[in-house]
């Protein structure tokens, strides 16, 4: 239990951090007796612009336009010392960041996180929701940029428009290291040529997705679909006697499998299994990366699916199917490279790209295969932090909460958000993703990713 907690330290636990003016670390950690009521007044407050280069420090200001940026009516304000900043639970029509100072976050009664000026994790914000993820305590005099929530729409406006220009056959951006680079140069010219070798699924697959978006079909045509794949029939007879399904009696025939499943759950189902054979290279080292990416995407989809379970919100067969096209545009381009042996980088090379190719290249993936305009768009959102499309909470939403989770004790921990600050997070009830929330969900996904590997292998 205990490498575990030590785990979220990384995401809800405290962190050293750097005053400005001793450069030694701030030792102190200022903890209310109960929680606040109200927050403290700031000791003045500023309309005065920032320029465009102090504003393009922070994400996602540092992506958006100029002109959207002109159109926020920004603030700074500065606090003393000891100041309560703003509430947990508490809504919120703003976003903040941290200009100077050094602040304690705190989540929950039982963990808390400092934050000072002068590191990375500053140039993102101190909270993004509607709901304030944690109690924030100036450990030092500070200066906060406050931004409009408006914000929040500008960049999922600005998001969804790049997810729509991918499925265009639009250009993307790489690294300088990398875009100079032969190969990559190529396989860009041949997504915009739209050239590239793009899997497909199976043909039960694709006609039985097909019919379910539209037609009114029943049981009984899903079952005259499915019954073109044997081993597809077998799997899903397999999943139904499952305990996921906690069976009374066991099932013998397909159409008693799709009555236990349901028509949706069934269709997911088919869609995952199928997803499996695209997960291929006859290359031996490519063959090795294909593999590790389907282990992190059935690790990625079980953590949705426990997610989306817990939630009652979102419904946990779909959330699966998601989590696990999350990362598909990483196929074409390990294709790709089998296909050029003689051209392709050190495969170091290729695992550096692999981020920024992920999301046009999977968005077109999806869209050329017919899944719908919501899943299409995962790869795209999916790392996408600061997305917030609405109030509730929806399937992307859960995919961005497990995507952060999926990379708790791996290299990136560093530079992600803390959970809390997310507009994912403030729409969950109660704000209940804590660190025992969390905890629990890594514990449940455990157990769950090997009943994920049986279904969908």
């Amino acid at each position: 239990m205990n490498w575990f907690k030590k785990l979220f330290s990384k995401i809800f636990g405290s962190k050293p951090t750097q005053d400005q003016n001793n450069n030694e670390f701030v030792k102190e950690k200022i903890t209310p007796s109960k929680k606040p009521t109200s927050c403290s007044k700031p000791i003045k407050t500023s309309t005065k612009r920032l320029t465009a280069d102090v504003l393009k420090k922070f994400i996602p200001l540092k992506n958006m336009d100029e002109k959207d940026l002109d159109s926020l009516a920004i603030k700074t304000q500065i606090f003393s010392k000891k100041s309560i900043l703003f509430i947990q639970g508490d809504k919120s029509k703003e976003v903040y960041y941290l200009l100077s100072g050094t602040v304690q976050i705190q989540p929950d009664s039982n963990n808390s996180y400092n934050i000072a000026f002068d590191t990375p994790v500053a140039h993102l914000p101190l909270n993004s929701g509607k709901t304030i993820g944690g109690t924030a305590t100036a450990l030092t005099e500070v200066t906060l940029l406050v931004v409009p929530g408006e914000l929040n729409q500008l960049w999922a406006i600005k998001s969804d428009n790049e997810e729509d220009s991918y499925v265009e056959l639009n250009d993307f951006e790489l690294p300088a290291e990398l875009s100079n680079h032969a190969f990559f140069e190529s396989f860009s010219q041949a997504y915009r040529e739209n050239k590239l070798r793009l899997p497909s699924l199976p043909n039960v697959a694709l006609k039985l997705n097909k019919a379910m978006a539209n037609e009114d079909i029943g049981v009984n045509e899903a079952v005259d679909i499915i019954h073109m794949d044997s081993a597809i029939v077998t799997k899903l007879i397999q999943v139904s006697n499952s305990p996921a399904y906690a069976p009374v009696n066991p099932i013998t025939n397909c159409h008693d499998a799709v009555l236990r499943l349901g028509l949706e759950a069934t269709r997911n189902l088919v869609m995952g299994i199928s997803l499996k054979q695209l997960f291929k290279c006859e290359d031996k080292q490519l063959m090795q990366s294909m593999e590790s990416l389907w282990k992190k995407s059935l690790y990625l989809s079980s953590l949705s699916f426990v997610l989306a379970s817990e939630t009652n919100v979102i419904n946990p067969d779909d959330a699966l199917l998601a989590g696990l096209v999350a990362d598909i545009g990483t196929i074409p381009l390990l294709h790709f490279a089998e296909e050029n042996p003689s051209e392709h980088p050190d495969f170091k090379d290729i695992e550096s790209a692999m981020p920024y190719l992920r999301a046009p290249v999977g968005s077109l993936v999806l869209h050329t295969l017919g899944f719908s305009k919501e899943l299409s768009a995962i790869p795209h959102h999916s790392e996408d932090w600061f997305y917030d499309k609405g109030d509730k909470l929806t399937l992307t939403d859960i995919v961005i909460l497990a995507k952060l989770h999926s990379y708790i004790s791996t290299k990136k921990t560093e530079g992600l958000p803390y959970i809390n600050s997310i507009p994912a997070y403030s729409k969950l009830k109660k704000g209940s993703l804590d660190a025992n929330f969390s905890l629990m969900i890594l514990q449940k996904t455990q157990s769950r990713v090997n009943s994920t590997m049986q279904m969908l292998s």
